[in-house]
């Protein structure tokens, strides 16, 4: 029997019930990821394997490091053949990381190869993926919807120009929803030189700086506007840590003007900002519809050496251990339905401890009047959490504190046009979770409310919370 074989995690008959009966055969709605819009609108052919498996992939990078592999076969210049052997070698050693699961699905979903990737059969497996990937075509688009994906959510600037998207939009033979998200983190960053080059860009759009900060907020009602003409379902923000420090209009301005000058900002007038402009990016949000999500918890760019050579976002972050998140995220979330303005939300935490401080949190904010189930999400194991067990004790903590029911379930959040195999990976761990449950005797072995809890979460659920 193949390592990856049709039970793959499935250890009881009724998770193999409801896995092949259900939740194998459900679409994916991807509403959050870091694919490259300009590489759907192009349907970009990989040169090879190496491309698609290992560029921009910083978990592969992060592995590669620990096991000893050069930095030049990692982001360098080495050929993609050096690089691709250097991964197969660090592949084996993944064994216990999601790594080692991650790389077996995507070679059995997307080149049908079943053998265990190793330092002694690389240049064999790297042969064979490079033929499928040209025989079969398996271009940007294609692996899309050979994946089975009907809806893409994109990660895209406030100042991107969208292009991308609407050559997408205008394709009709793509047939694949393809949107824009809102990332406005450049926008909060007002201690740096990434809100001078932030402003820069907003002035080549209107042709002025914004010289207040309602000016400024102005600006991004705009850019939200034309994000929404373009199908925009969602923003995202990442914070370092929850927050929540008031501050009147007066205070606001003047921390603004700092930024201006490029004075120095102290935390708590970082913290009075960044709370300011999410309660009012909330509110413009909820006027259109959107979910706004939240990732907190990540310290990032922890190595200046690395940094200082290769930039953000390449394998050099790590969990944050930040105090009175709890607190901050009660006082955020009531601060924007004291206005009647709360969005959809999304709540992802990094610190697996604060599984159950989040979960209780956004229990407090589910009253709405429209009727949409669970409004504020405890979202799902992300990133260091998107784990075997990271992911069971997300489920955990929401099914005692909240409805799993309701859940919107797995997201992508991936720059890898072959990561859609994680949503397998969450599929097979929750139909597993809610197998052990059946037998047990926890959950009832009722089929009408088993199917629709399954097809709930891997598809259903995301599809109704996201439309407009």
């Amino acid at each position: 029997m193949t390592f990856i074989h049709q039970d793959f995690m499935l250890t009881n008959e009724t998770a193999k019930h409801l896995y092949h009966s259900y939740a194998e055969k459900m679409p994916i709605f991807d509403y959050h990821c870091h694919l490259i819009p300009d590489w759907i609108a192009d349907d970009h052919v990989f040169s090879d394997i190496t491309e698609l498996w290992l560029a921009g992939d910083h978990y592969k990078w992060r592995a590669m490091r620990a096991n000893g592999v050069p930095e030049e076969k990692i982001t360098g210049n080495a050929s993609p053949e050096e690089k691709f052997a250097a991964w197969a070698e660090t592949a084996e050693n993944t064994i216990g990381n999601p790594l080692f699961h991650w790389t077996q699905l995507e070679l059995k979903r997307y080149f049908d190869i079943d053998d265990l990737l190793t330092k002694d059969n690389w240049k064999d497996i790297y042969d064979r993926a490079n033929q499928v990937l040209k025989e079969k075509q398996l271009t940007a688009r294609k692996l899309i919807e050979q994946s089975n994906v009907t809806f893409v959510g994109t990660t895209d600037n406030p100042t991107d120009d969208l292009a991308a998207h609407d050559r997408i939009l205008a394709d009709e033979s793509f047939s694949v929803t393809v949107a824009p998200s809102f990332r406005p983190d450049e926008a909060f960053h007002i201690e740096d030189s990434r809100f001078v080059g932030f402003l820069d860009r907003m002035t080549a759009i209107f042709g002025n700086p914004p010289a207040t900060y309602q000016e400024l907020l102005a600006q991004l009602e705009e850019r939200i506007n034309y994000f929404d003409e373009r199908g925009t379902l969602a923003s995202d923000h990442a914070l370092e840590n929850m927050v929540y420090s008031p501050a009147t209009d007066e205070e606001i301005e003047a921390i603004f003007q700092k930024a201006l000058q490029q004075a120095s900002i102290t935390t708590d007038e970082k913290e009075k900002y960044l709370t300011r402009i999410l309660i009012d990016l909330g509110e413009l949000y909820a006027d259109r519809g959107w979910a706004m999500q939240i990732h907190f918890g990540a310290l990032r760019n922890n190595n200046d050496y690395w940094y200082d050579r290769l930039g953000a976002d390449v394998g050099f972050d790590s969990i944050h251990d930040s105090v009175n998140d709890g607190r901050r995220l009660n006082q955020l979330l009531n601060a924007m339905a004291r206005n009647e303005k709360l969005p959809k939300m999304i709540i992802y935490n990094l610190n697996p401890t604060q599984n159950y401080v989040v979960a209780s949190a956004v229990g407090n904010f589910q009253v709405n009047n429209e009727g949409i189930k669970s409004k504020v999400q405890f979202g799902a194991g992300w990133w260091f959490n998107d784990t075997e067990e990271g992911m069971l004790n997300q489920m955990k903590a929401l099914a005692d504190h909240g409805l799993l029911m309701n859940f919107v379930g797995m997201l992508t959040d991936s720059r890898s046009f072959v990561s859609y195999p994680r949503h397998e990976y969450f599929r097979r761990i929750l139909c597993q979770f809610v197998g052990e449950q059946v037998e047990s005797g926890k959950f009832p072995n009722s089929e009408p409310l088993l199917k629709r809890l399954i097809e709930n979460v891997c598809y259903h659920n995301a599809v109704n919370y996201f439309k407009k």
